[in-house]
């Protein structure tokens, strides 16, 4: 999370080698819909729900999805094919909240929020690209030439394992041992011994992505709280200018880097990809934007 990809570059893929490491990866994604579909028709206790929340398609269709995304499945583009419709609905079902809180202008937001985040973190595109800069979305699934292999050696309750990196995979650029982890106890695989999965199967990838976008870390919110109107400034929140609007969840994703520059140009790419989702859309952006005036966490 929060890096430009380079363009113009290819990515290190890397594969699932061995025959057991598949079988457990099909394991580990098997139990991850078996615990979707248990979120979605039974309550934390195991009481039977009345009925499923309805699936986000009928605010974002296939053509709508494609119609935004329209070269992730160029030739140029590395994780061409990688990311389906199919597998982004099917992650959202498992994160019910999603785009299914507020009215209907509240919700298609958050979704072409949401989009328009992982379209910066992957994007392959430049200023004078065909169709403009922000029709580039979802065109890597893993980082560049990471610096280094994330690895916090100081985080014992997620502890990396020997040999792995947990540079930037998936459309959030999932990123870190300490994020890895959790990501995949909460959504179903071993984060820590298999983080390649994130940048091998779809669904998985997808999941990483919402699960980041829903999971509140003290004492940052959440992005779906921002987004939805949930979001309550603490005194030091408020200290910091940190206001709701499309330019806290920036500061949520990378504000360390982003945040408190006036006119930066990653923060204004976050912007330009918002305000072409919104008006496919057919919603306004609402207001903050950015988080020039705003201190990071």
């Amino acid at each position: 999370m929060g890096r430009i990809v380079c363009i113009n570059n290819r990515s290190c893929l890397h594969h699932l080698h061995t025959t057991k490491t598949i079988m457990e990866s099909s394991s580990l994604i098997s139990f991850s819909l078996l615990f979707c579909f248990s979120i979605l028709f039974f309550g934390s206790n195991g009481v039977e729900a009345r009925r499923a929340p309805p699936s986000i398609s009928y605010l974002i269709s296939e053509n709508l999805f494609n119609s935004i995304f329209l070269h992730k499945d160029d030739n140029a583009c590395p994780a061409r094919n990688f990311y389906n419709y199919t597998s982004f609905i099917q992650a959202a079902k498992c994160f019910p909240s999603f785009g299914n809180t507020g009215d209907i202008a509240t919700r298609k937001r958050e979704i072409a929020a949401f989009l328009a985040q992982i379209s910066h973190e992957t994007t392959g595109g430049w200023a004078t690209a065909p169709d403009g800069p922000y029709a580039w979305g979802l065109c890597f699934k893993e980082e560049i030439n990471p610096q280094s292999n994330y690895c916090d050696s100081t985080n014992t309750q997620w502890p990396c394992y020997p040999g792995k990196s947990y540079h930037g995979r998936g459309p959030i650029q999932l990123s870190w041992n300490y994020n890895y982890g959790p990501a995949g106890k909460a959504v179903g695989f071993d984060g820590l011994r298999n983080p390649e999965i994130v940048a091998n199967h779809s669904l998985i990838a997808f999941k990483t992505g919402l699960w980041f976008w829903m999971t509140e870390q003290s004492p940052k919110p959440s992005c779906h709280d921002v987004m939805v109107g949930k979001y309550v400034p603490t005194e030091a929140d408020l200290a910091a200018n940190r206001t709701a609007g499309y330019g806290l969840v920036t500061n949520i994703i990378n504000g360390g880097l982003e945040c408190g520059i006036p006119n930066d140009a990653r923060v204004n790419d976050r912007i330009g990809f918002f305000q072409r989702y919104a008006q496919l859309f057919k919603v306004d952006t609402g207001p903050n934007l950015d988080c020039a005036n705003q201190k990071p966490f």
